[in-house]
């Protein structure tokens, strides 16, 4: 079926990109003075945040498209290619600095509530996030699939706040090789995602390259 088709598109890209589970280190870091309720109030709150910021990008989109006469080629290009930058970076399990820098981290370790900034943005909710939403929300053409994007992000934010919630056990179990090896997974589908983008893009904006 078509919207199946199209959720399983939409739903690892926005997970993929998303990465809860490298969230998981600067998180434990960033509360490593805080009790279980506090801890778990912040990752509540902060995937609250970021699934607000996407679900927001989600219902503009078509609108910021047309106000700055972006196309859709256009936008899978560009997109594509910082998707592309952050998925390299997960496959040599390195922090992205599309989503946020060493200050920013330095300085949400020192802050007393990390759950806006930078967990819930610019961790969970960064520019790539922003520019899968945009690009799926060009891609959808039925209302259903844009009811799907909305889905993939809220499902994305239930798996991050459980992730979140159960970090110290995650990082128990996984252990930094652990968690590496995951994150270059998931770099690696991301990667791949990009790359499509990227292609799709260049054969909508050069159809003469079908030819070729």
């Amino acid at each position: 079926m078509e919207w199946i088709n199209f959720l399983i598109v939409a739903f690892p890209a926005v997970f993929t990109i998303v990465n809860p589970l490298g969230a998981v280190g600067p998180f434990l870091a960033m509360t490593n003075r805080d009790g279980v309720d506090k801890r778990n109030s912040t990752a509540y709150r902060a995937c609250m945040v970021a699934a607000g910021v996407l679900l927001v990008c989600a219902a503009i989109g078509g609108f910021v498209f047309q106000f700055f006469g972006i196309t859709l080629p256009a936008l899978k290009v560009a997109g594509g290619s910082l998707l592309f930058l952050v998925a390299m970076d997960m496959v040599n399990a390195r922090a992205s600095g599309s989503k946020a820098t060493d200050e920013e981290r330095e300085e949400g370790s020192l802050k007393e509530d990390i759950a806006i900034f930078p967990l819930g943005i610019p961790l969970l909710s960064g520019p790539g996030s922003m520019v899968t939403v945009f690009i799926l929300v060009e891609k959808a053409k039925t209302l259903e699939q844009h009811l799907l994007i909305y889905v993939s992000i809220v499902l994305t934010m239930f798996l991050s706040l459980v992730m979140l919630r159960q970090a110290s056990r995650l990082a128990h179990y996984l252990g930094a090789t652990g968690i590496n090896v995951m994150s270059r997974i998931m770099g690696l589908i991301l990667a791949a995602i990009a790359v499509q983008f990227i292609l799709n893009g260049l054969l909508e904006a050069l159809p003469g390259l079908k030819g070729a």
